[in-house]
C-alpha cells in the first residue's frame, strides 16, 4: 500500500510508460489514418477544406499525420518531431470539425491531443529508436 501512494519513480517504470503511450496511441491513430487512406477517394469531396488548400490536400495532410507519423511515433522514430503533425491535425480536428466539444464529439480528439503533447514534452523514453541511437 506505502509503494502505491509513493510519487517516487523508477527510470524503468518512466520508460514502461512511455513505451505503452506511443504504443497505445499510435496503433490508434494509424487505424484512424489508415481507414482514411483506403477510403481516400470516397473522403477527398467531402473533407475539410482547412485554410483554403482543398479538401484534397487536407486529406493528404491528415493522412500523412495520422498513418505516416503515426508508425515513426509507434516506432519511436523522431518522436517528438513525428507529434507535431498530429498535434497540429488533432488542434483541427477538435477546434474546426468537433467545435471545441471536448466533452462531446471532440472527446477522442482531445485525449489524442493530451498524448501527443505529453510524447513532445516527455519524448519517446528509452525502449525506441530515438533511445536506442542516443537522440
Amino acid at each position: 500500500m506505502k509503494k502505491l501512494m509513493s510519487t517516487n519513480y523508477s527510470a524503468a517504470m518512466f520508460n514502461t510508460a512511455t513505451l505503452l503511450l506511443r504504443i497505445v496511441f499510435g496503433v490508434m491513430i494509424m487505424k484512424t489514418g489508415y481507414d482514411k487512406l483506403v477510403h481516400f477517394n470516397e473522403m477527398k469531396s467531402t473533407f475539410i477544406n482547412f485554410l483554403g488548400m482543398g479538401s484534397t490536400i487536407s486529406l493528404i495532410l491528415v493522412v500523412f499525420a495520422e498513418f505516416f507519423c503515426g508508425l515513426f511515433l509507434l516506432i519511436g522514430l523522431f518522436s517528438r518531431l513525428a507529434s507535431i503533425p498530429l498535434i497540429i491535425t488533432m488542434a483541427v480536428a477538435l477546434i474546426k470539425v468537433h467545435h471545441s466539444d471536448v466533452f462531446g464529439e471532440g472527446e477522442s480528439a482531445t485525449l489524442f491531443l493530451g498524448a501527443f503533447l505529453i510524447i513532445l514534452l516527455i519524448g519517446p523514453g528509452k525502449a525506441s529508436v530515438d533511445g536506442m541511437t542516443g537522440k
